[in-house]
């Protein structure tokens, strides 16, 4: 003879619930977090500009000029590019927005500059290529962002071709992008 133990019906209807309900939570998919990355460019609202004086970016003499834009006077003035990196600085970010306005609605209107990357002379020559084409595609692609059409813009590289540094101070001056009027 078989003697059975009663099992108190509310108790297991509870736990079947609670199992349930965490079996249930278990399967439902974790909604991902829109976290923005490194190459999402994030224009800034126009404002009215502020003297730069550090940036990775270098505007030819000419530029600076007709657009009167208030940077430094020469490479020598700012710092550059972090080694081996091609992001976009937030001190460059107010110098692009003036580059913006005077190529689409300044002085340079319509006109055509071009982007020239640049590398220090460590690592290899088709690495420092890479890496110049690299910025001065960061930096089209912030101005596209901005409002600049694509067909003003053209990019290169020149890597490490005209690198002149021979220590970490010097070869800072040579990791930049120029941007140049073209005629």
């Amino acid at each position: 003879m078989f003697i059975r133990k009663a099992v108190p019906t509310v108790s297991l209807s509870i736990t079947l619930v609670a199992l349930s309900l965490a079996a249930g939570c278990a399967h439902e998919e974790a909604k991902p977090a829109s976290v923005p990355t490194t190459s999402e460019v994030v224009p800034l609202p126009p404002t009215t500009p502020a003297p730069v004086t550090n940036s990775t970016i270098y505007l030819s003499e000419d530029f600076r000029k007709v657009c009167n834009v208030t940077t430094f006077a020469s490479t020598s003035d700012a710092p550059k590019f972090d080694f081996d990196r091609s992001a976009i600085l937030p001190e460059d970010q107010s110098v692009l927005v003036q580059v913006a306005q005077c190529l689409t609605a300044g002085a340079l209107k319509g006109r055509s500059v071009r982007l020239v990357g640049r590398a220090d002379p460590r690592g290899g020559q088709e690495y420092n290529m890479a890496l110049g084409e690299h910025r001065s595609n960061a930096i089209m692609k912030y101005l596209a962002a901005l409002g600049v059409a694509a067909g003003q813009m053209s990019e290169t590289s020149r890597g490490a071709l005209d690198a002149k540094g021979a220590d970490e101070s010097a070869w800072r001056l040579d990791r930049r992008v120029d941007i140049d009027i073209l005629r």
